[in-house]
């Protein structure tokens, strides 16, 4: 972990002091963790909505007569069914069927994409990339170039309408488009990493700053709140959604972690194909399943698990849930034992205390 005087700092650091936010160290940041408390602005953001700063994620730019070409074969969704400002979630595969990241390609052209990804992976996927790149594909890191805010909750549209006077609702759910916004160019986009309705919006960093207080300003008639990193990730694990570096990793296939949905098989070859092949023919050892806590105590990253009183792994993630009012985790247990309802141990201060599978996501939005 980098020391504290060498941690980046998004160029909305003065605004979050402003704010009184908690902030600590995240991925080689220094981060907003909460400001009026994680509860708060995971209910504000399931019930209303929550502005979040998540400009420590990683841009990287494709370009090039082979972009399209090189992405259906270093990524394993099907990029060549996204038409022009369209954007699906993928994963950069590594040749052993695993993660090198998880990944949403922006298709701006067949010439032209951008993967937002993950904070403390940028600068390797960007090497990776550039590893498996040819004269006619060019792979660059663009993550300075961008701030990027998260504007996410039913009432995101209504705000986002207010504050820039845009039709925010016209954008259909993983569509994006470029605007010119505060002076700077930027980028509008209908994803996000909550489980409710929102949209991330990449700005350059100059013009983050107006964005940011635009948006708390038209927001807070609707109840926004700002919202930090712990709450984004309570919100993330109600609704199941992966986080690298726990749920998934170099390790971890997507038919492990439950995300053959991104594999396309019939696109052709890609990277790690054959081994994800052999896994789907045989049968994966183990899979990512969702959990409850039917004994007291919250699951956390790391804690071991007990299946059948024998030792089977680590919990991924675990926390208590806010709008659920549950303590719920995700955790690879052995193939035969991760069916919803199979009872098992996870050991909290060295007592095991019961849990149980249960179906995921643990939340899912009301359309």
């Amino acid at each position: 972990m980098p020391s504290d005087a060498a941690l980046k700092r998004t160029p909305l650091h003065a605004l979050h002091a402003a704010l009184g936010a908690r902030v600590a160290p995240f991925a080689g940041w220094e981060m907003p963790i909460q400001y009026s408390g994680v509860v708060d602005e995971h209910m504000a953001v399931r019930t209303k909505a929550g502005l979040f700063d998540v400009s420590h994620m990683g841009e990287i730019e494709v370009r090039g007569v082979e972009a399209l070409s090189f992405l259906q074969w270093t990524t394993s969704n099907d990029v060549s069914r996204l038409a022009d400002g369209q954007a699906h979630y993928s994963a950069i595969m590594n040749p052993d069927g695993g993660f090198v990241d998880d990944v949403l390609v922006h298709r701006f052209g067949p010439q032209e994409f951008m993967l937002c990804v993950n904070a403390a992976n940028s600068g390797k996927d960007a090497r990776w990339l550039q590893s498996q790149a040819n004269d006619e594909v060019s792979v660059l890191d663009r993550s300075a170039d961008w701030a990027q805010v998260a504007l996410q909750g039913p009432a995101a549209g209504t705000i986002l309408t207010e504050a820039l006077g845009a039709d925010a609702p016209a954008l259909k759910r993983y569509r994006f488009r470029r605007a010119d916004l505060f002076g700077a160019p930027a980028i509008v986009a209908r994803t996000g990493y909550t489980g409710e309705d929102g949209f991330e919006i990449y700005i350059a960093p100059q013009g983050a700053p107006a964005l940011w207080e635009r948006l708390l300003a038209a927001g807070r008639p609707h109840g926004l709140l700002p919202a930090g990193l712990g709450a984004r990730d309570t919100l993330r694990l109600e609704a199941r959604l992966a986080l690298y570096g726990q749920d998934i990793d170099a390790t971890t296939s997507p038919l492990e972690a439950g995300l053959e949905w991104i594999v396309a098989w019939d696109k052709g070859d890609f990277v790690g194909r054959d081994v994800l092949a052999r896994q789907r023919e045989a049968g994966v050892r183990r899979r990512l399943a969702g959990f409850e806590m039917t004994g007291r105590g919250i699951a956390r990253h790391g804690y071991p698990i007990r299946v059948a009183g024998a030792a089977a792994g680590e919990v991924a993630s675990g926390s208590y849930a806010p709008f659920l009012k549950k303590n719920i985790g995700l955790a690879y247990l052995p193939a035969g034992h991760d069916q919803a309802g199979t009872e098992f141990e996870v050991v909290i201060r060295d007592a095991p205390v019961a849990a149980r599978v249960v179906p995921t996501p643990f939340y899912r939005r009301t359309p």
